[in-house]
């Protein structure tokens, strides 16, 4: 069954003595019918709480959601620094207390209900946002690269947004035409409903759609974090709590391999469990609450050595420096060694199952390659949404590395077929994936299903690219820690400490990483000092 979202917790209703609370922050201000609070694309926009009338929100003119007096504006945006993906409009003319960003930072702070209130919301706002298809549009081929890597970076942060491919999208055509835009220069991303961006460079989408970039440092930082993952993130709140002047990198989005993740179980803290994204989406806001800096994309591309401190030279000529450097780089998925794979890589291949491929694949069959907790979590989640799951595992055992719950899920989920001891040989399709071929290790039987998705999670190598030449690392590949002139966690360079996947000899989980990120800040510490 799918899993539907809490409109409740997404559209909660203040009392009197709330409102009353939230009034102390903020100003109150009359509305008139037609007033608009905030445009799609507006930035550092005020909290809105309605006290008396309605607005409407909307995208590209649509109504999608009417809100009345106690309720309030908003969504995640809010609170990282995004633009707005939808208008504010006063439909029946009242009264709202605008709260500046600033303030409404403050009064989640010194108001705990009301901060996790507004956070929750705005989560679940989000989520509502991107299975809407809201936001920005994306015209391109699925065979494109650049359309791959623009949609890409819109679902790996959370963007809301809509995809049209101009293969099989009636509206694609139509849509081009009236914006005066051949095929010839697609990817095409329009923004605000009406700016319109032809195949935009890696940069564009970023700057436009991302946080703010922080403002350059005249000096060297505390502590560099390469990598934004759980390691990563963790060392960046600890960091930042502790008053380190702490900046963090990444090439590509937050959250790391974790935010691919549909749903994390065995997470301390989170009986229910929590999806990737939202833990790394708590986790940012979390770092940003205590100062930490965010620079995504920055893709680091080599780190040296110079005048008592670590340069990071960043893609596009730019560099960081900082007295103290953690490594947490991750690592990232491996592909499968069969013909013609990547013909189908964003057209049925998949390397990740999170809500927006989960939508693509609804009443239709599946099929996961993997047998560690990142297949399992998938093959569980998918199920909600799927009309069959096969899950493919070369292994003899479905429990050889995969955690107990999730073998107990899946052993009693019915839409869930499990075929041990098999590997994919091939995949077929026009245009899109349609079928696998499989071979059972054991016995050499041949079998074709039909499929419409593949998601492959068989592992992944470490992002040390980047490092060549300056660490030591492991002969798979991985940076080494600790020895009898290093500080645990510490690499070959003083200074220079290792946390989570990329790190030799992690655990490979999301607590494991978030307890080495943690670590490194005492260690960073320890290493200043001396």
């Amino acid at each position: 069954m799918k899993e539907t979202p809490d409109l409740y917790g997404a559209y909660p209703r203040l009392d009197r003595e709330q409102i009353g609370l939230v009034a102390a922050y903020g100003e109150r201000r009359l509305t008139r019918g037609g007033d608009v609070l905030f445009s799609d694309g507006d930035r550092d926009y005020d909290f809105f709480l309605l006290v008396a009338g309605t607005v409407a929100m909307l995208d590209k003119g649509e109504v999608i959601r009417m809100h009345g007096s106690g309720r309030f504006l908003g969504e995640l945006g809010l609170l990282t620094g995004q633009p707005a993906f939808v208008t504010a409009r006063v439909e029946e003319p009242g009264e709202v207390i605008a709260v500046p960003p600033r303030r409404l930072r403050e009064l989640a702070g010194r108001e705990p209900w009301f901060g996790d209130l507004v956070l929750r919301a705005f989560l679940i706002r989000r989520s509502l946002l991107i299975e809407q298809g809201a936001g920005l549009r994306i015209i391109g081929s699925r065979f494109s690269p650049r359309s791959r890597r623009l949609r890409d970076f819109a679902v790996r942060n959370r963007l809301p947004h809509r995809w049209i491919d101009v293969e099989d999208d009636k509206d694609a055509e139509s849509l081009l035409r009236e914006l005066g835009v051949p095929v010839s220069q697609t990817p095409v991303v329009i923004l605000s409903g009406e700016r319109v961006l032809r195949n935009p460079g890696d940069d564009e989408l970023p700057r436009l759609l991302g946080p703010p970039p922080p403002a350059p440092a005249s000096s060297a930082h505390d502590m560099l974090v390469i990598g934004a993952g759980p390691a990563g993130l963790a060392a960046a709140v600890y960091g930042s709590s502790e008053g380190l002047d702490t900046m963090v990198v990444d090439a590509i989005a937050t959250g790391g391999q974790a935010g691919t993740s549909s749903k994390i179980e065995n997470y301390l803290g989170f009986p229910t469990g929590i999806s990737g994204t939202e833990l790394a989406e708590r986790a940012v806001i979390q770092a940003g609450k205590f100062g930490a800096k965010l620079r995504v994309p920055g893709d680091a591309m080599a780190l040296r050595a110079g005048n008592g401190r670590y340069i990071v030279d960043l893609g596009g000529g730019g560099q960081l420096s900082g007295r103290t450097v953690v490594i947490a780089t991750g690592a990232r998925y491996r592909r499968l060694d069969v013909p013609h794979l990547d013909d189908f890589d964003g057209a049925g291949v998949y390397f990740a199952a999170t809500q927006v491929e989960a939508l693509q694949c609804r009443h239709v069959p599946v099929a996961i390659v993997g047998g560690g907790n990142s297949a399992g979590q998938a093959a569980v989640f998918l199920a909600r949404y799927a009309s069959r799951v096969l899950l493919f595992v070369r292994g003899a055992e479905l429990g050889e590395n995969m955690s107990r719950y999730l073998v107990d899920r899946i052993e009693h989920c019915p839409a869930i077929d499990v075929f041990l001891r098999t590997e994919i040989r091939e995949v077929h399709g026009h245009d899109l994936l349609e079928e696998v071929v499989t071979e059972n290790k054991r016995t050499g039987e041949i079998r074709r299903f039909k499929v419409r998705a593949l998601f492959v999670f068989i592992g992944a190598d470490p992002c040390v690219a980047w490092l060549s030449g300056t660490v030591d690392l492991d002969d798979k590949g991985y940076v080494r820690t600790g020895g009898p002139q290093a500080l645990p966690l510490e690499t070959s360079l003083p200074g220079v400490l290792a946390a989570g996947d990329v790190r030799s000899g992690s655990i490979k989980r999301v607590a494991s990483a978030v307890g080495e990120g943690a670590m490194a800040v005492r260690l960073a510490f320890e290493r200043l000092n001396r």
